[in-house]
C-alpha cells in the first residue's frame, strides 16, 4: 500500500503552526512544544512527519546559533530522551538486546552499534545518526 502525502492536508498543518525563521526566545519555545507534541504523538500522518522534520530544521538552526555546546554522548542524548518521554529501560529490552545490554548502553559501558542506533531511532521515530 503506497502512502499517500497530501498537499492540502499539509498546507493545513502550515496554516495552523505557521512556522518561520526563529529570532526570539517565543519563538523558539513554540516551535519546540510544537515539534515535542509531534515527536510524540502516536501515528503520525505524513504530513505531521514533514512538518515535524521541518520544525526540528528550524529548532536546529537557532540552537546553533544561540546556544553552541559540545557534542553529547550518544549515552546522554539516549537517557535525555528517554527520560523526556517516560521510557524506562526495560522498555528497550528486546528493541536492544537483553537487560544487560540495555543497562551498559544507557549507562555508557558499551558503544551503541549501528544496528542499536537503527532499532532506537526506529522506536523512537527519530534519526539513529543521533546515537552514532
Amino acid at each position: 500500500m503506497a502512502i499517500i502525502f497530501d498537499q492540502d492536508a499539509y498546507r493545513h498543518l502550515l496554516a495552523q503552526v505557521a512556522p518561520k525563521v526563529i529570532e526570539t526566545e517565543a519563538e523558539y519555545d513554540r516551535a519546540l512544544a510544537e515539534a515535542e507534541r509531534l515527536t510524540f504523538a502516536k501515528h503520525r500522518t505524513p504530513e505531521e512527519k514533514a512538518l515535524h522534520k521541518f520544525l526540528v530544521t528550524l529548532i536546529e538552526a537557532y540552537e546553533e546559533q544561540n546556544y553552541p555546546m559540545d557534542q553529547a554522548a550518544p549515552h546522554e542524548i539516549l537517557q535525555h530522551i528517554m527520560e523526556s518521554s517516560g521510557t524506562r529501560q526495560a522498555d528497550l529490552v528486546g528493541v536492544i538486546g537483553s537487560s544487560g545490554v540495555v543497562s551498559e548502553v544507557v549507562n555508557g559501558k558499551r558503544f551503541i552499534s549501528k544496528a542499536q542506533a537503527k532499532a532506537l531511532g526506529d522506536y523512537f521515530q527519530i534519526s539513529p545518526a543521533l546515537f552514532i
